[in-house]
């Protein structure tokens, strides 16, 4: 049986839909990011799933119990579902042991063991108004877990973190489903943090489902330009050079369709048999991976090495990598 159940969930607000008729199931430990430009609807739906934003339409079910909304009972909210968003707030000047033991329904051992997951032991003796943003959001997150819930709804839990305090609580998150099996569904605007993160991605745009699968597939097979770009960098081609590079794994491109590549997936040679030949225009380096533009007759495709053997001027060969284009339809 699903843990979580979202059957034709929508929410009108006047003449437009915020969230439009989403339907998707959560399986129990699997995890789910969400994924939208701003203004989508990802929060407004987590706010739904949570009971506290009443939907005009579907249903959502937590395991054998309707999740009700705010017009429905007098506490929104529901006790199987725990929700932190981007607004967390926490008692001003109160110490962090006081916080947790005013909020604690575990016995002793149960919340000592999630203070361990959270990172916080060390935190008991200072008071809230002494922490960082980081070491603040953690102190959150464990008094919501302290109420037992079954699925843990995360609203940009990353955004305003400095890279070591993004670090650790994406290694709490890890271990609250590693080790505390809690279900997690989460939103973030950085790729990076979903496509390492999830097991399935739903991709809202303009408050409609419009892909839902693995990571992998969404990254790599987006079903528009629009989730392409959610995801990454990527090249958009058409005519002579896209059907050139697709000639050689066997494809073709019909009229009105386009070829989309991930920069990595553009592999660049000194000279070669097949390919498309272009011009090296600039080469940028991030440490890791090097990023060369290579103008291909009237296109120019960005292509991303490891090793750059290549400068500004310099001729190449551009082909594609085995499996590393997908064909988008002339419609999206």
């Amino acid at each position: 049986m699903s843990l979580l159940r979202v059957s034709g969930v929508s929410l009108q607000e006047r003449e437009r839909y915020a969230v439009h008729n989403i339907s998707f199931t959560q399986q129990p430990f699997q995890k789910v990011a969400i994924a939208a430009e701003t203004g989508a609807g990802k929060s407004t739906l987590l706010q739904i799933i949570a009971g506290l934003v009443q939907s005009t339409a579907g249903e959502v079910w937590l395991e054998d119990a309707r999740v009700k909304g705010p017009a429905e009972q007098l506490m929104p909210g529901h006790p199987g579902i725990a929700y932190l968003s981007q607004q967390f707030e926490l008692p001003k000047f109160l110490r962090v042991e006081q916080v947790l033991r005013y909020a604690n329904k575990l016995p002793e051992a149960a919340a000592q063991r999630l203070y361990e997951v959270c990172r916080i032991n060390h935190l008991a003796l200072r008071r809230t108004d002494q922490l960082s943003g980081g070491e603040r959001q953690r102190i959150a997150l464990a008094r919501l877990l302290l109420s037992s819930p079954k699925l843990l709804l995360l609203d940009e839990p990353f955004s305003n973190l400095d890279m070591g305090h993004k670090r650790l609580l994406k290694a709490v998150i890890q271990d609250l489903g590693d080790q505390l099996g809690i279900t997690c569904t989460l939103i973030s605007h950085d790729p990076l943090d979903t496509l390492s993160w999830a097991d399935e991605i739903l991709v809202l745009q303009e408050g409609r489902l419009v892909q839902q699968g693995p990571p992998a597939q969404v990254y790599q097979q987006p079903a528009s330009e629009y989730v392409a770009g959610l995801f990454g960098g990527y090249n958009l081609l058409t005519g002579a050079a896209a059907k050139t590079l697709l000639a050689a794994s066997g494809q073709s491109l019909a009229a009105g369709q386009r070829l989309l590549v991930r920069p990595e997936a553009l592999a660049v040679a000194e000279a070669g048999p097949i390919g498309v030949a272009g011009r090296v225009t600039a080469v940028r380096f991030f440490g890791s991976y090097s990023e060369l533009d290579v103008r291909l007759g009237k296109s120019v495709v960005t292509s991303r090495v490891t090793e750059n053997r290549f400068g500004p001027g310099q001729l190449v060969h551009v082909r594609l990598a085995a499996e590393g284009g997908w064909v988008l339809p002339a419609s999206s």
